[in-house]
């Protein structure tokens, strides 16, 4: 009697799988990038505490954006039920990353002495987003928004009594998912 196992998948097919989703991070990052840039240059024209929180205030403003984007577009289909810890885990993640790239422009600024507006939108919005980019990825698709787990079928060499408790435990299953979304759109309405 021979036996098929699954093999895990190799690195590059890994990669190719998430291609479509990072096209789809990269334009609602890309629309993040928009009014940040925007928000950011508008709070330096400003004087006086505005300025100094600028590059906080822009982040903060383009977090909003995307989180609206990420949510209802690329990852819709992903798990919802527990929005509070959704929320407030891309909020820690996007403050990190916050962090990460107003660090980078506060280094540039303060270190190395780069302080006209020209070189703080680039310290900020090229190097400091990017690295801020690469790490709000990876955290919210593994943390975030997570993927809703996989029904995996049961041999074809069970009993029929364990295959009609497999059965039910899945119609519960999706019993449950469907009872949350009509509550979810109850809620929208």
């Amino acid at each position: 009697m021979a036996t098929t196992t699954a093999s895990e998948p190799s690195l590059a097919q890994k990669l190719r799988g998430i291609k479509g989703e990072v096209v789809k991070f990269g334009i609602v990052g890309l629309t993040g990038v928009i009014v940040n840039a925007g928000v950011f240059w508008v709070c330096l024209k400003a004087t006086g505490p505005i300025n100094s929180l600028s590059g906080y205030i822009a982040t903060s403003v383009a977090i909003g954006t995307n989180y609206l984007g990420y949510r209802y577009w690329l990852y819709r289909d992903r798990d919802a039920a527990s929005r509070k810890r959704e929320i407030t885990l891309f909020l820690i993640f996007s403050g990190i990353g916050m962090l990460i790239e107003n660090g980078i422009n506060g280094f540039s600024v303060h270190v190395l002495g780069y302080d006209s507006p020209t070189s703080q939108l680039i310290a900020k919005n090229v190097i400091g987003l990017t690295a801020g980019t690469v790490f709000r990825f990876f955290s919210y698709r593994t943390w975030v928004f997570k993927a809703l787990p996989e029904v995996t079928p049961e041999p074809a060499t069970e009993s029929p009594a364990a295959h009609a408790t497999t059965a039910a435990a899945v119609v519960a299953q999706a019993e449950l998912v469907l009872a949350a979304e009509r509550v979810r759109l109850a809620k929208a309405e």
